[in-house]
């Protein structure tokens, strides 16, 4: 059964910077597209980032690009968000999240598997 595990959020003042962390397991993922959406508080779930594992091609929502960077190690089986010049307006529950095709996956509803989410709190 795939798991995926996110770790890394924080308290942070806005201008900092993070990386968030998603252990996956219970499968090859190598056919699979890893993203990361966020969901703040009265809102919906919104796409950040996503990565095909095996080409590592990436999209990026406008609002995050140029501060935000995805990345997976394939030996670890793990995806990384890298967060940098954080904004109050990126204070959100944070998602890892897999989908088995290496197309596509700017929408919630084209992911198969969730983690739980980890916070992240900029602070102004």
């Amino acid at each position: 059964q795939v798991q995926l595990v996110e770790s890394g959020g924080r308290l942070v003042q806005a201008g900092g910077s993070l990386r968030l962390s998603c252990a996956a397991s219970g499968r090859t993922f190598s056919s699979y597209a890893m993203g990361w959406f966020r969901q703040a508080p009265g809102k919906e779930r919104d796409f950040v980032a996503r990565i095909s594992w095996s080409a590592g091609t990436t999209y990026y929502a406008n609002s995050v690009k140029g501060r935000f960077t995805i990345s997976r190690d394939s030996a670890k089986n793990t995806v990384f968000l890298q967060m940098n010049s954080l904004k109050p307006e990126d204070t959100a529950v944070y998602y890892c999240a897999a989908r088995s095709s290496v197309r596509g996956g700017r929408e919630t509803y084209e992911y198969d598997y969730w983690g739980q989410g980890t916070q992240v709190t900029v602070s102004s």
